[in-house]
């Protein structure tokens, strides 16, 4: 359908998983992508699988302002424009309870989580400004709308995106920016196997089988359904949709 067609798009978090599935459908759709990811190798097949000619990547750490700068500048320099973020890049940090949670990972996970998304707001903004604008969509989480045991910074972290997109994008609205968040819910993804492990050492199905259990779909969803939503907010399908949060969970908000 060409929804996105001759649109430049950058997708952090883009080597695997989600951002590689929407990776995918952006292409699919008429646009060209880059590829950030701290993992060269992967990008590396990424950008293969993809083509060359519609994708590239850069490797950076969305938590180090000069590297956020280079990714958007090494876009600009390939494309010529860029009309969509896909802030996307995330970590899980520990599972545990508070009184035994490593600093040094508290502060990683808020590192990653909102100072890589702030930090891609504020570099990427100014270029969609020079174009008339642009859509922004932030990964926060089914965990940025509620809260649970034994995930403290996780969920402080995705709270925080929705903190971001909905300041934000008052902000940027009537400049034509449009700045929304996904809230995912159990994914099939490496972060979710992650934490099936953390959750029952020893036996992962067994956390498996309970986490699907808590779906009232009664599954978890794949990377390709996400991208599917990545992909409406986009478009300029979603032309009127700004500061919203968007989930996509088998059902689990509505409890």
């Amino acid at each position: 359908m060409n929804r996105l067609n001759d649109k430049v798009a950058i997708i952090t978090g883009g080597a695997a998983g989600i951002g590689l599935a929407t990776a995918k459908r952006f292409v699919a759709e008429g646009a060209k992508v880059m590829l950030v990811d701290v993992q060269a190798d992967a990008l590396d097949q990424a950008v293969k699988s993809l083509g060359s000619d519609v994708a590239a990547s850069c490797v950076a750490d969305v938590t180090q302002d000069e590297q956020v700068a280079a990714y958007v500048r090494a876009t600009m320099e390939r494309f010529g424009r860029l009309d969509i973020l896909f802030n996307n890049a995330g970590i899980e940090g520990a599972v545990e309870y508070l009184l035994n949670y490593p600093l040094d990972m508290f502060d990683r996970v808020m590192a990653v989580n909102v100072r890589g998304v702030w930090l891609g707001l504020q570099h990427a903004i100014p270029e969609m400004l020079k174009t008339g604008g642009g859509s922004i969509i932030c990964t926060s989480s089914l965990a940025g709308l509620k809260g649970a045991r034994k995930a403290s910074a996780y969920i402080a972290s995705k709270h925080a995106v929705v903190g971001l997109v909905k300041s934000v994008s008052m902000e940027y609205a009537a400049k034509n920016i449009r700045i929304n968040a996904i809230n995912p819910g159990p994914i099939s993804t490496r972060m979710i196997a992650a934490l099936e492990t953390a959750l029952s050492p020893g036996d992962a199905n067994r956390a498996h089988q309970q986490m699907e259990a808590s779906v009232p779909m009664r599954r978890y969803g794949s990377p390709d359904e996400v991208a599917g939503l990545v992909l409406f907010l986009a478009s300029d399908e979603s032309s009127y949709c700004t500061g919203t949060c968007f989930s996509v969970d088998g059902g689990m908000n509505a409890s």
